[in-house]
């Protein structure tokens, strides 16, 4: 079957069984308060004592008496709804059993659901709903992700139009409700296989639901119990068990998730050399850039050069792509003689969840199927016509609250920064990294395809902010990142561009980004001229020079 892009959403792969693999890895910190499977397969993910493997804002959740406890107070609230999460890995095929007990409002339990992007502790996805009135305590809800699914009796399926249609029953809605208890303890059982859901509470199944919407439909991601905003509330959770099938669908695998020695892969597809020298240093750049990720123990990367790789199952147990290469008509995705279908197989790993990494020439593509794709997966990309790409010295006076500006600090450096770039409509999924207000003087070329248009100008004119790096939290789980500088190579001397791509990179394989950032060695220009493609140096080249520059450069 042919692969297919639907604008801005991928859909999520078809299920096709894996047999022997582990569904997910438990983090270490998770590993501590989890104890071995029973007969039944279930493991417990809470260890009554504390909240290893836990996190959630301490402000409002806390261990007591053998449960996770939340709770507000008129003293203090929650101004929105505030999650904790379980960090023990992605949830593919589960079940999971949870008793809960809730006084007053409104909480729930997430699965298969997903960060919101700079907002921390808040979650969006499947929940099994319930509430003090028992009014949707039962029901299946889609926390920031397309309301309720499936009301307590009811039995769905979500189509691609993003709603539930009623097409059975489970019961009397009335006489489920006689089955929980007000105040008191119940227990929760969640039942996710494939794309086919269960909920059902003291025994009795209050929900059911298929979910056919190949856009939206989530087939993995993470646990989390809510706290709701609003009036005084209490809830608790105890008896926390969890188990994943052992036969799992790929889709529901975190890519990469099983490796030799425990780390997660990183594959660079490097460019065919271009440009002079110093410039658009594919494989150089990409050497040097996974030395410093291995050097950091955070991942495994390896680096493949001239374009496409030649065997193209190097990139099947990625975790992460990192695309630095001569883009347009020449972008390693799309222009492949050996491998005509290379934006086909890269759209199959995005559907899995693979992250994806573009740098400077690799976000711009021709408008069309390949613009959508690159849409869909990194959330934008330089088109033609709309887009520009001077050079000019952006000055990133502030970051974001997010993990991949951790330990970085506002910079300024010179560079071909595209800039007006193309963007999901409302930046839907897209969480600007590195921003700058573009001066007039970066429009002194007539216009192009590549350098300027009335619209650009406009903005230019409005003194509109312009993102030159951005972040991508995609619908199926996966995350992607555009990076538009990286035209010269002497920049990856800076330690701020280079530690930005380099948290991006370990963010796209769904790691935690050290709270410092991912950590490396300021190359020396010894090592920076290591690994150059063969191209004519220029007569007045001074390395010493560009020693000084980068030396300058890391003092401010």
């Amino acid at each position: 079957m042919r692969w297919t892009f639907r604008r801005y959403w991928l859909p999520v792969a078809a299920l096709a069984t894996v047999a022997c693999m582990l569904p997910w890895a438990l983090s270490p910190a998770a590993a501590e308060g989890v104890q071995q499977a029973g007969e039944d397969g279930f493991v417990s993910i809470f260890d009554g004592e504390s909240l290893k493997g836990w996190d959630g804002n301490p402000d409002f959740w806390r261990v007591e008496d053998g449960t996770i406890t939340g709770q507000t107070t008129a003293e203090k609230p929650t101004k929105g709804n505030t999650f904790i999460i379980w960090r023990g890995g992605q949830l593919g095929d589960f079940e999971l059993k949870i008793d809960f007990k809730l006084t007053n409002h409104n909480s729930g339990v997430q699965y298969r659901s997903f960060e919101v992007p700079d907002q921390k502790w808040v979650v969006g996805g499947y929940q099994a709903d319930c509430d003090g009135d028992r009014k949707y305590t039962g029901a299946i809800y889609g926390e920031k992700f397309r309301g309720l699914l499936a009301l307590r009796g009811q039995k769905t399926v979500v189509g691609e139009n993003h709603k539930p249609k009623v097409v059975g029953s489970v019961g009397d809605p009335d006489e489920l409700k006689s089955h929980i208890k007000t105040d008191d303890w119940n227990h929760y059982h969640i039942i996710a296989k494939g794309f086919h859901f269960v909920q059902k509470i003291n025994g009795v199944t209050m929900s059911e639901m298929t979910d056919e919407d190949a856009a939206q439909r989530r087939a993995s991601g993470i646990l989390a119990l809510q706290l709701h905003a609003g009036p005084p509330m209490k809830v608790q959770f105890r008896n926390i068990r969890l188990k994943q099938s052992a036969m799992a669908s790929q889709a529901s695998i975190p890519p990469g998730s099983i490796q030799v020695d425990g780390r997660k892969k990183i594959v660079f597809v490097a460019g065919t050399p271009s440009h002079g020298f110093g410039q658009h240093e594919h494989r150089a750049g990409c050497m040097l850039l996974a030395k410093a990720l291995n050097d950091s123990g955070l991942v495994q990367a390896k680096v493949t050069a001239g374009g496409w790789p030649t065997d193209e199952s190097v990139l099947d147990d990625a975790d992460a792509i990192v695309i630095y290469a001569d883009g347009g008509a020449k972008h390693p995705m799309i222009s492949n003689s050996q491998h005509p279908q290379s934006l086909e197989h890269l759209g199959k790993l995005m559907h899995k969840g693979v992250g994806l990494v573009c740098i400077h020439y690799a976000v711009e593509v021709p408008k069309g199927l390949a613009g959508d794709a690159l849409l869909d997966f990194i959330g934008g990309y330089f088109e033609p016509f709309w887009s520009v790409n001077p050079h000019w010295v952006a000055d990133y006076k502030s970051l974001p609250d997010h993990a991949i500006a951790r330990g970085v600090k506002p910079f300024g450096i010179n560079d071909e920064w595209y800039y007006h770039m193309r963007f999901r409509p409302g930046m839907v999924g897209v969480t600007p990294i590195l921003t700058a207000v573009a001066p007039a003087s970066s429009l002194s070329r007539p216009d192009g395809a590549h350098s300027g248009n009335p619209d650009v100008r406009e903005a230019v004119k409005n003194g509109e902010p312009q993102h030159m790096a951005w972040a991508c939290q995609r619908a199926d789980g996966g995350r992607g990142f555009g990076f538009t500088g990286g035209h010269f190579h002497w920049n990856w001397g800076d330690d701020d561009f280079r530690k930005t791509v380099l948290n991006a990179i370990v963010w796209s394989a769904k790691l935690d980004v050290p709270v410092d950032g991912v950590p490396s060695k300021t190359p020396t220009i010894d090592e920076l001229l290591a690994n150059l493609d063969p191209k004519k140096k220029p007569a007045d080249f001074d390395p010493a020079k560009i020693q000084k520059q980068l030396d300058e450069l890391n003092q401010r």
